[in-house]
């Protein structure tokens, strides 16, 4: 069963995560599947894309339950978020504008992914969160990339603390564009697309490169560095331990 619906027309691409029953997880498949869905559109000259979900959830992050069950997690976390951090640099990297449509929670590496659009619209009960740290992991799949846009203490306290931010929280700190009642999320973003689609091309594809570049001219250092410790934290014991604590329902016991 495919856990991503990607549909073409008009210059939009519209790629939907289906996979709602378990929150839209970030497991290989859909991994693979999202950035096949993100070429696709980059093959078919979209000029707009669209990221969006179904459920609930935009995604509730890492498919904890696969890391538990992996024999050699270090590895396993590797391919995954090497994976994750193609998907970001296309989206970022692509010369259309990436528009992310956030109906509900976007937790671990389901933030970034939502975060790596060019405009954010969310509903008014959406939430993000990047509490990797309670389940003894680093954040990854541009989740360091964040101070670009909510400031170093913000995202200090979102990822050491684990606090949620709002919808309306995250329209002040400048990440979302807009915040919409939930029914009125899928007219509001349609409104965005013609209005991105009734521009100059090529003008809208220069500004936000030049816009991206002067943020970090080299993501892709970030985002190495965010793969390369999440695998180290997955392969130790405290990651062990955070991930069997969460999927057990106890609180964690972390030793130094």
């Amino acid at each position: 069963m495919s856990l991503i619906r990607y549909e073409y027309a008009d210059g939009c691409a519209r790629i939907t995560m289906t996979n709602s029953d378990r929150g839209n997880v970030f497991s290989p498949k859909a991994g693979e599947e999202l950035l096949a869905a993100i070429l696709r559109a980059k093959a078919d000259s979209a000029r707009v894309i669209v990221l969006a979900a179904e459920g609930k959830y935009f995604s509730v992050g890492g498919d904890l339950a696969g890391f538990a069950a992996a024999d050699d997690l270090g590895p396993y976390i590797l391919e995954l978020a090497e994976g994750a951090n193609r998907m970001i640099t296309e989206l970022v990297r692509c010369d259309a504008i990436v528009v992310s449509a956030v109906q509900g929670t976007a937790a671990g590496v389901g933030f970034p992914l939502a975060a790596a659009a060019d405009i954010v619209i969310a509903a008014d009960r959406a939430k993000f969160s990047l509490a990797y740290a309670k389940v003894g992991l680093s954040v990854d799949g541009g989740g360091s990339l964040l101070v670009h846009t909510l400031g170093l203490h913000r995202v200090l306290r979102l990822t050491l603390l684990g606090d949620m931010l709002s919808a309306t929280e995250a329209l002040e700190a400048g990440l979302v564009a807009r915040v919409v009642p939930a029914d009125d999320l899928a007219a509001t973003v349609d409104e965005v697309v013609a209005t991105l689609l009734s521009g100059s091309p090529e003008a809208l594809a220069r500004t936000k490169h030049l816009i991206r570049d002067v943020a970090d001219p080299n993501p892709e250092s970030a985002l190495r560095r965010e793969a390369q410790s999440i695998s180290a934290l997955g392969g130790s014991a405290s990651g062990r331990e955070g991930i069997n604590a969460f999927l057990e329902k106890r609180p964690p016991s972390f030793t130094a």
